[in-house]
């Protein structure tokens, strides 16, 4: 059986081996589990939900979902067009994809709570700061993963439409995209969803929105608090995944 060559058995080896060594590093130890009293006390505190906060927190959704649709927005516009040129069937210069594939791992390779200390810093406290930096980390992740539909993508439809004289810029549009369209709509959902996550991390550096009321919350050891930003945030998330999925079903 495939399961027992020798290749197998010294992959299976040097996993076991990565994982021991990882859980050495990483103080891994489930025995720390036995005494829940600390972790029951603690969400004891929690209930119950102080809900007189409700409106102001209502508010503070909004900005935190108003940061996260809006940076995942504008970062998808300016992604797509970037795509075109970081995919290899597509580029118009080979020396200009490898610039562009370079570029967007660059960018990709910044976490957003890296651009947002330094848009932070330079820009000042508010979500403006918040939105760009989610901006520019979607613009690395989306160009790469729109790039690979793109080459991914039939060529079918593209030849047929050079055939008939149409410019490459016109073919690509309406050939490539598409065919893409219902997967770029699932990663820029999914991208949305992360940039809630997102904008609660930015806010606990000063980005506003409901992240910074939970940071709040937390250093007031206000656990009635927390337990409704919580609550809030995972509605949030839910809403999105359904509206997503609603939306891609559309499409399809």
């Amino acid at each position: 059986m495939a399961w027992f060559k020798k290749r197998s058995l010294l992959t299976f080896t040097v996993l076991i081996l990565l994982v021991y060594a990882s859980m050495r590093l990483t103080e891994f130890d489930l025995s720390k589990f036995k005494d829940f009293r600390n972790m029951i006390d603690f969400l004891s505190g929690w209930f119950p939900v102080d809900w007189s906060l409700l409106p102001d927190m209502l508010r503070d959704s909004l900005d935190t979902l108003a940061m996260a649709f809006l940076g995942s927005f504008l970062g998808l516009l300016i992604a797509l067009p970037i795509s075109f040129i970081a995919a290899r069937n597509t580029s118009p210069y080979r020396s200009l994809f490898h610039f562009m594939r370079v570029a967007l791992s660059f960018i990709r390779s910044i976490p957003e709570i890296v651009f947002g200390l330094v848009l932070l810093t330079a820009l000042g406290l508010g979500p403006f700061p918040a939105v760009l930096a989610i901006m520019f980390h979607n613009i690395g992740v989306l160009g790469k993963l729109i790039s690979e539909l793109i080459e991914a993508a039939d060529e079918g439809p593209q030849e047929a439409m050079k055939a008939v004289g149409a410019k490459n810029w016109f073919a690509f549009l309406f050939s490539v995209l598409p065919q893409i369209w219902p997967n770029v709509l699932s990663h820029y959902f999914y991208r949305f969803e992360v940039a809630i996550r997102t904008s609660l991390i930015l806010g606990f550096i000063g980005g506003g929105g409901i992240g910074q009321r939970l940071f709040n919350d937390f250093k007031t050891f206000n656990y009635s608090s927390v337990s409704l930003d919580v609550l809030l945030i995972m509605l949030m998330v839910i809403a999105v995944d359904f509206y997503g999925s609603y939306v891609r079903s559309k499409v399809i």
